[in-house]
């Protein structure tokens, strides 16, 4: 047995949190590392101890193997849990670790290697006689291989990082002249996110589910599993909801693939948390994708149907107990279904966010279970994934669940940020996915038209209600400036911005009446209360309730339709600058310039990529809005650049 007394948890958010959670149930004292960026971060506040490691890129902090083992020498510290993500599945870290005399809450530094590298666990699973997708696992890396290669697997086809995860330098080739211009987008990205540009090919399995089952082994040899989860709903390769057990597996298939993950997990002595995914076709066979070796983001769903702690099962593996349970004594109860809230704007192709968490409030119900990492007044900076937190719910039925959590969800606060909430909402209500018929392409197929997605500003009744709590606060602070809007007696105009559009909303009052007009249409209200959190209206006869927060002369609401920040400018002179359509390019989001695609003097087309910009590890293409010839270029490779900073300008074809 190893004697761990004091545990480092080499990462941030709500792993961080999660982790320290557990430690502490069992009595193990923590250590939380933090950048610079993180120093009042919750899991910060949560530990017993905390060494900052570094500035807030995560190249000079989370992923600084010398500074995390500082820290744990510094604090005394004599294991050191990964949770998921930055060096959760470096096989250098975990021989350092060893190295160090430090317990590494994890399987082997040569099971991370194996598992790590998509061509060789590949390679070691059809040994293992686990079954594969048909593809190339070569070391030969040439273009030239690559392409001879997939003209034998035919297309679509898959490119894959072999060191990769998470979506990242992946892509989906559907036809042969695709395929180079994608090969070297893929190797970008991956050599970007992993240090590695080692890729994979892969016969594209059309419309799969995405079916993943956790492993679990000691360090005496046995190994069991726990289940399966499906994480079919994603998007651009990222999960997005996740449940157990699964709606397509039945109990046969369900013992099938949990017998070939214990074999690929057996296959590389493996020891630890585990999860091995899996593709699973309309026919129900399944082809190994890959194996995770470390906590999953998803795991609080096995948890909620097999009543176990996962992260105490970690603990008491690497202190070399044997397993609490054997397969047989594995049972699995009801349904339980995860969401990730996300910090990304779904009407902006899901562009990741960044801002001040202004409220954030979630309900407490029986079978609802929050893991976040987020409060109120917290900064979401673009150095870290856009994930703020997990929402699940379990129930005895899968029905129930789903109702469940999509009631939690709609009626969670998230205010400052713009997020996925309303999305998510729609997803659990979707009549596809709640007739357990959802597969890896149901958000292209069923939810393109999502109301969530629609970039049409916001609708008469949400610009109404936030006229009518400007109204409302200019009243209450006899605001200067509110007597200059006043174009009539009880008439009053507003200038409400919003997503880069400029509205004009017109307010009569008349006693405790209100009539709202923009653009010739009309809406009768009345304001019922507003104590600076929840706004209660009569709506034509209708009385609804919604949330806002005001910072300053800002406005945040969320009245259901989506989260919308407003501006006042009714003192303030239009601006159209940067307005879509218009020729200037700029930074949609804090991040690093990877690659400027044009020079001065350049013709272009609208929608062509001109300047590609990473944040929170993804590239993300910025395009002209207009046809013509690029004016200026104020930006350069490797430059840091902030949100809305003009990169480049285009002179539309008519002014050229």
């Amino acid at each position: 047995m190893t004697n761990i007394t004091k545990i480092l948890v080499a990462n941030r958010g709500e792993i961080a949190l999660r982790v320290i959670r557990s430690a502490r149930a069992m009595g193990y004292r923590s250590v939380a590392v933090f950048s610079e960026a993180d120093r009042d971060a919750p899991h910060v506040a949560q530990a017993d101890e905390a060494v900052c490691i570094g500035p807030a890129a995560v190249s000079e902090s989370y992923l600084r193997v010398e500074a995390i083992l500082d820290a744990a020498a510094k604090t005394g510290a004599d294991a050191i849990h990964p949770g998921y993500g930055f060096l959760s599945e470096n096989a250098g870290f975990a021989r350092a670790c060893e190295e160090r005399g430090i317990v590494f809450i994890g399987p082997s530094a040569e099971a991370i290697e194996l598992m790590g590298s998509k061509r060789l666990s590949k390679i070691a699973m059809l040994e293992a006689g686990v079954p594969c997708v048909p593809g190339y696992e070569g070391a030969e890396q040439g273009d030239e291989r690559l392409i001879s290669e997939a003209k034998t697997i035919g297309f679509p086809l898959m490119v894959k990082a072999s060191a990769g995860g998470g979506g990242r330098g992946m892509r989906l080739v559907e036809r042969a002249d695709e395929l180079a211009e994608q090969i070297r987008t893929a190797r970008s990205e991956a050599l970007s996110a992993f240090g590695s540009d080692e890729l994979i090919l892969e016969k594209a399995v059309q419309q799969p589910r995405h079916i993943e089952i956790q492993v679990f082994a000691d360090k005496q040899g046995n190994c069991i599993y726990l289940g399966e989860r499906d994480c079919s709903v994603q998007r651009r390769h990222q999960k997005v909801v996740e449940e157990a057990p699964s709606p397509f597996v039945d109990e046969a298939l369900r013992q099938r693939m949990g017998e070939a993950a214990v074999a690929a997990a057996q296959a590389c002595q493996y020891r630890g948390a585990g999860t091995v995914e899996f593709l699973v076709d309309a026919e129900r066979n399944f082809y190994f994708l890959e194996m995770n070796t470390r906590l999953q983001v998803e795991h609080p769903v096995t948890e909620m149907i097999t009543g176990l702690d996962l992260v105490e099962w970690q603990l008491r593996v690497a202190s070399g107990e044997p397993l609490p349970l054997q397969q047989s004594e594995v049972v699995l109860n009801g349904h339980a279904v995860e969401v990730r809230l996300y910090a990304e704007d779904p009407r902006a192709q899901f562009m990741p966010q960044t801002g001040v968490v202004a409220r954030w409030q979630t309900p407490q119900r029986d079978g609802f279970r929050l893991d976040s990492g987020i409060v109120e007044g917290q900064w979401v900076s673009p150095h870290y994934d856009p994930m703020l937190a997990k929402m699940i719910c379990w129930a005895p039925s899968r029905e129930e669940a789903l109702r469940r959590l999509a009631s939690a969800v709609q009626d969670s606060v998230l205010l400052g940020v713009n997020n996925n909430k309303l999305f998510l909402q729609n997803v659990l209500r979707h009549p596809q996915f709640i007739a357990g018929q959802a597969t890896t392409a149901f958000i292209d197929q069923h939810c393109s038209e999502d109301a969530s997605l629609a970039d049409t500003g916001p609708a008469l009744s949400c610009l109404a209600r936030a006229a009518l709590l400007y109204f409302q606060k200019g009243v209450a602070q006899a605001d200067s400036g509110f007597a200059w809007r006043r174009s009539a007696p009880q008439s009053y105009v507003f200038s409400l911005a919003c997503g880069g559009r400029r509205y004009t909303v017109n307010l009569q009052a008349e006693g405790e009446r209100r009539w709202v007009s923009v653009a010739g249409e009309q809406l009768e209200l009345g304001l019922l209360s507003a104590d600076g959190q929840y706004c209660v209206v009569d709506e034509q006869g209708v009385i609804r309730r919604f949330s806002y927060a005001f910072d300053g002369d800002r406005l945040y609401l969320d009245d259901g339709s989506g989260h919308y920040a407003f501006d006042d400018l009714s003192h303030a002179p239009a601006e159209v600058a940067g307005a879509a359509g218009s020729g200037q390019v700029k930074a949609s989001m804090d991040g690093a310039i990877v690659e400027v695609l044009v020079g001065v003097g350049e013709a272009v087309t609208k929608g062509q990529t001109l300047v590609v910009l990473e944040a929170m590890k993804m590239e993300h293409p910025l395009k002209a809005g207009v046809d013509g010839v690029v004016s200026s270029i104020s930006c350069e490779r490797g430059m840091q650049v902030k949100a809305r900073q003009l990169l480049a300008e285009v002179s539309a074809a008519e002014e050229v």
